[in-house]
C-alpha cells in the first residue's frame, strides 16, 4: 500500500513528547514521506501547549529536508456537544486539525452520548480528522460514526499507536477498528493512517495499521495516505489556500 504521509505527530511542545520539529521532519524524510503534519496537544491537556502557540505558525518553514510540512492541533473533545479547546478564531488559522477524546478530560458517557460527542465535533467546519476513535472504554456506534463522517466530509483515523501493546487504548482497538473499517467499506468512507508519534523513531510507522487493512482487504482508494491529491479532497496544503472544508 502506498503511504506517503503522516499527519498526527507530536513534538516537545506537547510536554510528553521527545523531539523537535526539525528532528521529526528529518526522520520523516529518511523514511521516504512526502508530507508531515505536526499536531501538538491543545491547551486543555495537562501537559499541552498554550493556546497562543497555535497563533504563530506563520513563522515556521513549510519544507524541511525535502518534505512538505503542515501545522495544526490535536484538539480535545471536552463534552457530548463536541466542545473543543481552541476558539474558532484560532481554528481558522490552522492548516488542519485532529479532534480526539482523551479520558482525563472527558466524562465517559453512554454509547449515544459518546457518539454524539464525535459527531458534534465533526460538524465544526475546521475539524478535518477524528483521532483514534477506538478506545474500548469509550464505546460508540460505529455505523452512526461512519455515516456522520461521510455526511460531514471528515476523515476517520486509524491510529497505529492504538494497535501497539504499550498503548493504553490497545485493549479492544483492533476489534473496534474492524467494526469501523467494515462500515467504511460499506459506505465508501475514507480514512487516514497516522502514527501519533511522540518520538521521532515512530514517524511514519503505520505497519500495524497497514497489516490490519491488508487482513480485511480494505480498498486502497479509501486511504488518503496514497497521494496528496487524495488528501486534498479533505485538506488543502497551505499553498492551495486551505480554508473552510464545507
Amino acid at each position: 500500500m502506498k503511504d506517503i504521509m503522516d499527519l498526527h505527530t507530536h513534538t516537545v511542545a506537547s510536554g510528553h513528547a521527545y523531539n523537535t520539529i526539525y528532528e521529526m521532519a528529518r526522520s520523516a524524510s529518511e523514511r521516504g514521506l512526502s508530507l508531515l503534519g505536526i499536531t501538538d496537544h491543545g491547551p486543555a491537556m495537562k501537559s499541552g501547549v498554550p493556546a497562543n502557540y497555535f497563533n504563530n505558525f506563520k513563522m515556521l518553514p513549510r519544507e524541511l529536508y525535502g518534505i512538505k510540512l503542515m501545522f495544526g492541533c490535536e484538539l480535545n473533545i471536552l463534552d457530548y456537544d463536541g466542545k473543543i479547546d481552541l476558539p474558532q478564531s484560532m481554528l481558522e488559522k490552522q492548516d488542519f486539525t485532529v479532534a480526539s477524546i482523551h479520558k482525563p478530560l472527558y466524562t465517559i458517557g453512554t454509547v449515544s452520548q459518546n457518539t454524539k460527542a464525535y459527531i458534534s465535533a465533526m460538524q465544526n467546519p475546521y475539524i478535518q480528522i477524528i483521532g483514534h476513535p477506538d478506545d474500548a472504554d469509550i464505546p460508540v456506534d460505529y455505523e452512526e460514526l461512519v455515516c456522520a463522517a461521510k455526511e460531514n466530509h471528515v476523515l476517520l483515523e486509524v491510529n497505529s499507536e492504538s494497535l501497539n501493546p504499550r498503548c493504553v487504548r490497545n485493549s479492544g482497538a483492533t476489534k473496534n477498528y474492524m467494526k469501523m473499517l467494515d462500515y467504511c467499506k460499506t459506505y465508501k468512507v475514507s480514512i487516514v493512517l497516522d502514527s501519533d508519534a511522540h518520538c521521532e523513531i515512530d514517524v511514519g510507522n503505520h505497519e500495524k495499521s497497514i497489516a490490519l487493512l491488508e487482513s480485511i482487504s480494505f480498498p486502497e482508494e479509501l486511504v488518503v495516505n496514497r497521494s496528496i491529491e487524495a488528501l486534498s479532497e479533505y485538506i488543502m496544503l497551505p499553498t492551495q489556500k486551505i480554508g473552510n472544508k464545507k
